[in-house]
């Protein structure tokens, strides 16, 4: 089956994950992504250790399903050679600062005189409108405007990271899902699409309770290590053998599965949120215990057999050796034709009735493919051996 996104172009202008993420799940679900990288170089995620063969392992992952352009955008014929590329293309998908995409002569108003209905992502630190329109910014830097790094942490200690750079795969994902409404209301009007997107924007709207929360008490939500403001029990609990369960009560209905699973028949009285909020110590404390009691396996069998969520806290040795993930494709195995390495790697979110998702595409050597597409936009190849020589690509 092919997938919903073919006949679908992207010109992916971007670097290190955010941008680059949006496009490589684009091309997922079918869409051609031709990714414009700088000559010699290429995107800095390359580089990232640890390295094989001189080449990001990571980058398996972030630069699968897409071809590679080498097109050096500081030389000043690149505008007119990245506006041929997105003549052809349906989005470009890019996360330069507003001023640099100015600097290059790529920005919207750029290309769009080279396809009157092109549908332009753009991801930036803080968007393109503003007073910080033009600072930089990455995603630790999107994580503490947000404010997710400052709920971050445990309450007697500084604020801490995410174990990720999450601000990056959400706004990733997001940038994506902005493509598809931005090529829908393309499709509706014939007209050209901008979408403008802060890193930090979608980590905000993510975080539904922390501004409405503010507003309603007046007061600053702060760290809670594990703790849940809204739910409790909820938190990492140690096991016997020295694991560590997430167990989550969320509703009524789970905290009763609990409660008759832990044969705790007097934490029943505590029938609510708002009285388990106010008897958290307590209620910790006995689901800690009762936790400590047991190894995890045997307690993750226990819970599950009485439809309790809760599940290990996995690593990636985990992960990869877990019969689930394997049988859902959340890991697969992916074979590089070219050095013959077999790799492990995260497959696809989420399964279709209609359509399948496909990593048929490894990432691409770095230039891997200038010669071809440039011929298909029609330069003879001494003009593109040219190009080559002036160092423009």
């Amino acid at each position: 089956m092919s997938g919903p996104l073919n006949g679908v172009r992207v010109l992916d202008i971007s670097t290190v994950l955010a941008g680059p993420l949006a496009a490589s799940l684009l091309g997922e679900f079918g869409a051609e992504v031709i990714k414009v990288e700088q000559p010699g170089t290429g995107d800095p995620a390359r580089g990232y250790p640890p390295l094989e063969d001189g080449v990001s392992a990571g980058w398996a992952v972030v630069g699968r399903n897409k071809s590679s352009v080498t097109v050096d955008l500081h030389h000043p014929e690149a505008a007119a050679l990245v506006g041929r590329l997105a003549a052809t293309a349906d989005v470009v998908v890019t996360n330069f600062r507003p001023a640099t995409l100015r600097r290059f002569s790529i920005d919207f108003d750029d290309l769009v005189a080279y396809r009157p209905d092109l549908v332009m992502v753009h991801v930036s630190a803080f968007g393109r409108t503003g007073p910080y329109a033009d600072r930089p910014g990455f995603a630790r830097v999107a994580e503490a405007f947000a404010g997710l790094t400052h709920r971050t942490g445990f309450p007697d200690g500084p604020p801490v990271f995410a174990g990720y750079p999450v601000a990056d795969g959400v706004t990733g994902i997001y940038a994506a899902f902005a493509a598809l409404l931005a090529l829908r209301q393309r499709d509706l009007t014939g007209e050209p699409q901008l979408a403008d997107i802060g890193l930090y924007e979608p980590l905000l709207r993510m975080m539904e309770d922390f501004i409405v929360d503010y507003a309603a008490t007046g007061e600053v939500r702060e760290r809670q290590g594990n703790e849940n403001p809204h739910i409790s029990p909820n938190n990492l609990y140690r096991t016997r053998d020295g694991r560590w369960l997430a167990l989550p009560a969320s509703t009524e209905q789970m905290w009763r599965r609990l409660v008759g699973a832990m044969q705790a028949p007097d934490l029943a009285a505590h029938d609510s949120m708002t009285a388990r909020i106010e008897h958290r110590a307590e209620i910790e404390g006995r689901v800690g215990a009762f936790v400590a009691a047991h190894d995890l396996e045997p307690l993750t069998r226990l819970l599950d057999e009485a439809g309790v969520a809760c599940g290990p806290v996995y690593t990636a040795a985990d992960i990869c050796a877990d019969p689930h993930m394997r049988a859902r494709g959340s890991v697969v195995e992916v074979t590089d034709e070219q050095d013959g390495r077999t790799r492990l790697v995260q497959g696809s979110a989420g399964r279709f009735s209609g359509f399948e998702q496909t990593i048929d595409r490894r990432a691409p050597r770095l230039g891997e493919h200038t010669h071809a597409v440039l011929s298909d936009l029609g330069l003879a190849t001494t003009t593109i051996d040219d190009l080559a020589d002036r160092g423009v690509i």
